[in-house]
């Protein structure tokens, strides 16, 4: 299992006409290594439903990754949390998923929609075991892992989407089964099964949603490494050091930039061949040189690159632009985000000055802060970053 890893994705809906979402999800990744995962859904919503909702979850995921006891998390969170003064209650449902060494799986629920399972792209029914801690019905489940294993987590605005629009008893979790069971494809990533699940439950609610929506998906999966290569470095007797250590990576590779291209066309004594199409006309045409798996422009399409993380972060409405274009913006995007889990930047340092001009249209005067706050973006995203300068 070693070449395992749990690849993770959510996003959410706030309730229509609030500002902050009733839903919270917390990650902690340890060592071990082990993963705890949890979706916490407050009461009602709004300011009042989110407190509730992130005290939960950070209660409880740093108690758990501590390994203290289910007995002892539901009892702190009982009297931490703040009671309403309405209800007279203190009151956020949760799923925790812990996740150990990518071998077993264990999920703990109390009043979310139960976490649905896929197991070679199908429905996979696993052992829930009841029991009563301080008068609340919790249950738990202990599963050995598989490779392309799908957890889905959800809070319950995902099975109330439709409700008095174009469904009467809400999206069923066994309509949701069928959907995703219908849609699966083995190379899809955590965070475009989310997207994909929560646009539905945005349709089903005609843009208005009339509940908080979370939707949270891990998958296990192999290790997959993607180098990227951009800019020649600054002492140019570091070249051969540098494309040595390059090409020397497992996994696809990545070169940005004319005259890095240039260079690694050299390195491996291979022409370049300029394409002149333009997929998109905001992006500079993609270029082939044999044993490189994509060449494209540097600045411009790697701008873009960011532009599409950071959007993969909020609300991830560019899924379906570069999910489906072929530009090489497109193409990085796709190979970073849905195919690599761990993901090696190599930097030149040499200054171009055409990227020095104040009439460019980019908020970019040094290369390394674009890497920089990509490579943030991509480490949010459960990405195992390296970045070298040369």
């Amino acid at each position: 299992m070693n070449d395992l890893c749990i690849d993770m994705g959510w996003n959410s809906l706030n309730k229509y006409g609030e500002q902050l979402c009733g839903d919270h999800v917390e990650t902690i990744e340890q060592e071990d290594p082990s993963l705890v995962f949890v979706l916490a859904d407050g009461l009602g919503s709004g300011v009042k439903a989110s407190i509730l909702s992130t005290l939960t979850a950070k209660i409880i995921s740093t108690m758990i990754a501590h390994s203290m006891s289910l007995e002892e998390c539901v009892s702190t969170i009982a009297s931490t949390l703040p009671v309403c003064q309405k209800r007279g209650i203190a009151y956020s449902t949760f799923t925790i998923l812990r996740i150990a060494g990518d071998r077993e799986a264990e999920i703990i629920q109390y009043d979310n929609p139960p976490v649905i399972m896929l197991r070679n792209g199908e429905n996979y029914e696993y052992r829930r075991d009841r029991v009563e801690i301080d008068g609340k019905i919790i249950y738990q489940s202990k599963i050995d892992l598989t490779k392309d294993d799908i957890f889905v987590i959800m809070s319950d605005g995902a099975v109330y989407a439709g409700v008095g629009h174009a469904l009467n008893f809400g999206w069923q979790r066994e309509n949701i089964i069928r959907y995703i069971e219908e849609h699966y494809q083995a190379s899809r990533s955590a965070r475009s099964i989310s997207t994909l699940l929560l646009d539905v439950c945005n349709r089903l609610y005609e843009g208005m949603p009339g509940d908080d929506t979370t939707i949270g998906v891990l998958k296990v999966r192999n290790r997959k490494t993607v180098s990227l290569l951009i800019g020649p470095p600054r002492d140019p007797g570091d070249d051969e050091r540098m494309l040595s250590r390059f090409f020397s990576e497992e996994g696809k590779h990545i070169v940005c930039g004319g005259t890095t291209s240039s260079l690694a066309a050299k390195f491996l004594g291979k022409d370049v061949r300029i394409g002149f199409d333009y997929v998109d006309s905001d992006i500079p045409p993609i270029a082939k040189i044999d044993g490189v798996d994509l060449v494209t422009e540097g600045i411009i399409t790697i701008n873009r690159v960011l532009h599409y993380a950071q959007s993969c972060l909020a609300d991830n409405r560019c899924y379906t632009e570069w999910c489906v274009k072929k530009d090489g913006a497109s193409r990085i995007a796709g190979m970073l985000f849905e195919e690599a889990t761990d993901i090696h930047f190599f930097v030149g340092k040499a200054v171009n000055p055409a990227h020095q001009n104040p009439d460019l249209p980019i908020h970019f005067n040094l290369k390394m802060r674009l890497i920089d706050e990509l490579a943030e973006c991509l480490k949010h995203m459960g990405k195992k970053i390296e970045v070298r300068y040369y």
